[in-house]
């Protein structure tokens, strides 16, 4: 296991992977942001920023925690404040630069991560959704120490699951037990496609993408990324339950083959 310092994590690059769970864009009401968006076949949609250290503005914001989900207070965005688990797994990487273009990402580490999202619908971008300040996300303090994502590596037994908890009482359902391998690309096809993206996604004004890799410049070549690579699918209580104070979001990666104390719990309270 891997302990995750969120002092040093402060000085790494967040982003996230959309579109790479069969149905979640269409349960989240986002599918039509993407309609302008080509890929091929089973690809994901893109990628876009929810962390950019050194910015200015929303994306410099620092918004992860291991403890709570901070409620934006009324006034802080347009529209309702209608907050969505995005149940996630979150994959560590080290960056190897050629140059201002990322040559390869290696993975050291998972774990259990919540995408939360604010629904607003006509956001322009994907990141207007996705930071709002300090702990506006969720990761679990600890990750498993993993750096091969094959599909018959050992994290082809890992599934990912998420529960809510509203005011404390029994845990419902929030989102579909999942395999890790479920995912639309996952593993080495996952991580080239990102490189790939990384050097050649540069976003547009009719399209809620931007160009990552040039943020990730501009951030001074981090040595180090997280990537929330897609949320999986939401239970009926999950596509129409949205956080309140009170709240417990569990969002939880553990290993079906084992029987040890592998799970890794990623619990954040809504405040």
């Amino acid at each position: 296991m891997i302990d995750i310092d969120l002092g040093e994590v402060r000085n790494w690059f967040g982003f996230g992977v959309a579109g790479n769970f069969a149905g979640h864009l269409e349960q989240a009401g986002e599918a039509g942001d993407f309609v302008k968006v080509v890929t091929e076949g089973y690809a994901p949609k893109g990628i876009f920023p929810w962390y950019a250290p050194g910015r200015d503005d929303f994306l410099g914001e620092f918004p992860l925690s291991s403890d709570a989900i901070q409620l934006p207070e009324p006034g802080e965005v347009d529209g309702p404040l209608n907050l969505q688990i995005e149940p996630e797994v979150g994959v560590a990487c080290h960056v190897v630069w050629n140059g201002d273009t990322v040559a390869r990402l290696e993975p050291f580490a998972l774990g259990a991560f919540n995408d939360c999202s604010i629904r607003r619908p006509g956001a322009p971008k994907i990141s207007y959704k996705k930071n709002w300040g300090p702990a506006s996300k969720g990761v679990a303090p600890q990750f498993f120490e993993i750096s091969d994502l094959t599909p018959d590596g050992p994290t082809a037994t890992m599934r990912l699951v998420c529960y809510l908890s509203e005011d404390g009482g029994q845990q419902h359902a929030y989102g579909v037990d999942s395999p890790l391998v479920g995912y639309s690309y996952y593993g080495e096809v996952l991580l080239d496609w990102i490189v790939e993206r990384l050097a050649n996604q540069k976003g547009s004004a009719d399209t809620p993408l931007e160009d990552v890799g040039a943020l990730m410049v501009a951030s001074g070549h981090p040595e180090n990324v997280l990537i929330g690579i897609g949320a999986t699918r939401y239970t009926p209580l999950g596509e129409s339950t949205y956080l309140k104070p009170g709240d417990e979001a569990i969002v939880r990666v553990y290993d079906s083959a084992s029987s040890a104390a592998s799970e890794l719990r990623q619990v954040v309270s809504a405040r």
